[in-house]
């Protein structure tokens, strides 16, 4: 299966970097929506195999306005840093208002109780139904419109974007091939059988690395490329344990077939749901501030 593994990077890797650095940020937003829906509706199907039905085009439909919230509000924030007014007080004019996060969900929630209450099926399933579609969009949907955020920031946000990527992509193969050849404590058993401490260390030390080199080529204090690496990986560490959890609880071992040698596309991005958020948190709540 390396081959395969190694071939569909190949493939992807290449085509996911030069749409990161070289794409604006309306086109990124535009492709991670595909992304998005595609890992949203494998996880319906992760639900669908326990029974737990989603209301799955409702929750599609909030999830790509999530991520158009998410493309104005990156807007809003790279204008209001002195380059005009901001996209808020320009359709303030109009007396139109932009939808973030929370109307989203409160718009998600609106829908839920229309489909809860006017729906045909079996009253059973009302429960199994929005807890599916609100996780699919809080758990999935969500933690990954940061991405739209991290890119939108001024100069930086392609660079903070691939660096998110990067030390996914490093960590993973760190801690898969580490992993193969030294590996002897399990890290998790009960959710992957196959990972190790040895696999995760590497992992950790792979991303630390990244951050190292990175110092070369961006204005961003060493100490803080670490940190935001170091976070990075343990989230994304975290996410793909998480991922691994779900699967288990549905009884299959791969999310999707989509992507050969890695499954579908939520057992490959399982990692970005959670390194990528912790990454946009560490900019704006640690470095920003000190900036």
């Amino acid at each position: 299966m390396t081959w395969k593994r190694v071939a569909t990077a190949a493939v992807l890797i290449p085509f996911v970097v030069v749409l990161v650095v070289y794409a604006p940020t309306s086109v990124v937003s535009v492709a991670l929506t595909l992304v998005i829906l595609l890992a949203m509706f494998e996880y319906f199907a992760l639900g669908d195999a326990i029974g737990h039905r989603a209301y799955k085009f409702w929750t599609a439909s909030c999830a790509v306005l999530m991520v158009f919230s998410q493309f104005l509000a990156s807007l809003d924030e790279r204008h209001s840093l002195g380059n005009g007014l901001s996209l808020h007080q320009m359709l303030g004019r109009f007396e139109v208002s932009t939808p973030n996060i929370a109307d989203v969900l409160f718009i998600f929630l609106m829908g839920v109780t229309v489909l809860t209450l006017a729906t045909r099926r079996p009253m059973v399933e009302a429960l199994p139904a929005a807890g599916i579609s609100s996780s699919a969009l809080l758990l999935v949907a969500l933690p990954l419109t940061y991405a739209v955020r991290l890119h939108g920031i001024s100069l930086v946000g392609p660079f903070l974007l691939l660096f998110s990527l990067v030390i996914t992509w490093v960590g993973d193969t760190a801690a898969y091939f580490v992993g193969r050849a030294v590996g002897k404590h399990p890290f998790a058993p009960h959710l992957s059988p196959k990972k190790t401490w040895e696999g995760a260390v590497a992992s950790l030390a792979g991303a630390v690395l990244v951050a190292v080199v990175s110092a070369h080529w961006v204005n961003i204090g060493l100490v803080h490329l670490i940190g935001m690496a170091a976070g990075g990986n343990v989230a994304g560490q975290a996410g793909d344990l998480l991922e691994s959890a779900y699967k288990r609880s549905a009884g299959v071992k791969d999310s999707g077939a989509l992507l050969p040698g890695h499954g579908g596309i939520l057992d490959r991005i399982d990692a970005l749901i959670l390194a990528i958020p912790v990454v946009w948190y560490y900019w704006m709540w640690i470095y920003s501030p000190r900036a």
